[in-house]
């Protein structure tokens, strides 16, 4: 099979397209013919090792959506020929970016008939992810102001959607060009991140925040103490950075602020949340946005895209 793989840490170009064996599945695993796969920030991460990958050579990605291929021993709930989705992969295990990819069935889900292959990889990640801040951690209620920094980015424009569908007022944060977008997937009141008095346009904008979903705490925690409400509850997702110099201490304290650390990889039952999101996609009340397809041969393009790029949604490589 072809696939992207790097057999050294470093930059984008280390990764090569290359002809690999055709992994076989073990007992309690499934074999995917992969019609796409996400492209997220934490794939570089493992590519630059700042993660540790599990083996070299590497092959790079978490999220996949495509069809059974082959079933390992014990296996029952899926079969050849069902269309799947899932995530989890490139953390203990090779990744997505390939033609094929083995995952252990607890990692995946029944992808509906009307979604997308590029749509259910698209949402794997960043809806698990999102599900868990807002939903497991945050325990987000109706009527309650959830803010999402970063709304137009792949976690922050599924939190948006999920907030909405909880039936909570959002507020998110993103530059000024995506507010049209935001809007029309669920969000009250869209604030640009640039302006200089971004705190009063917050709470100006929705009150002070019940909820915080947070990718950047190295230089949002003051912030998030500064809005958040008395009892606020703030779920840090994806920064690798100390939130050095915190100095909002004497209002988290008085506001009785909580803090939760996440890290995705940590679900621990990740097939649960899956079968909801497949429920919220064929309903229409989730729709990730695909901002660009790439082959197998641009994936390093893809890789320098999802770090440095302005889009709104998604990345994927479609093999």
């Amino acid at each position: 099979m072809r696939a992207v793989r790097y057999h050294e840490h470093g930059g984008p170009g280390v990764l090569t397209v290359e002809d690999a064996e055709r992994p076989d599945p073990g007992p309690g695993e499934i074999r995917v013919e992969v019609r796409a796969a996400g492209v997220n920030p934490v794939d570089t991460y493992f590519r630059e090792g700042s993660y540790e990958p599990p083996e070299l050579p590497m092959i790079p990605g978490s999220d996949f959506a495509g069809v059974v291929d082959a079933a390992g021993e014990g296996v029952e709930d899926f079969a050849e020929g069902d269309r799947v989705f899932g995530t989890g992969l490139g953390n203990d295990r090779q990744g997505t970016y390939a033609e094929y990819a083995v995952a252990p069935t607890d990692r995946v889900a029944e992808l509906p008939d009307s979604v997308d292959f590029a749509e259910g990889a698209a949402a794997a990640l960043v809806g698990v992810t999102a599900w868990r801040a807002l939903v497991d951690h945050a325990a987000l209620e109706p009527a309650e102001t959830c803010l999402v920094h970063g709304g137009s980015g792949g976690v922050g424009h599924v939190a948006v959607q999920l907030a909405d569908a909880v039936g909570a007022r959002v507020v998110t944060t993103a530059s000024g060009e995506y507010h049209d977008q935001l809007e029309d997937l669920g969000a009250d009141d869209p604030v640009d991140y640039g302006r200089d008095d971004l705190a009063d346009a917050v709470v100006e904008a929705a009150g002070n925040p019940d909820v915080i979903l947070d990718h950047r705490l190295d230089q949002y925690l003051d912030f998030d103490a500064e809005v958040g409400t008395t009892g606020v509850r703030v779920v840090g997702i994806g920064n690798t950075e100390p939130a050095a110099g915190f100095e909002n201490v004497a209002a988290a304290r008085a506001k009785e602020m909580r803090l939760q650390l996440m890290s995705m990889y940590n679900t621990p039952d990740m097939t649960a949340i899956l079968r909801k999101l497949a429920w919220l996609l064929a309903e229409g009340d989730l729709e990730p946005r695909i901002s660009k397809r790439y082959d197998l041969d641009h994936a390093a393009d893809a890789q320098k895209a999802v770090l440095h790029n302005s889009f709104l949604g998604k990345l994927v490589v479609e093999p």
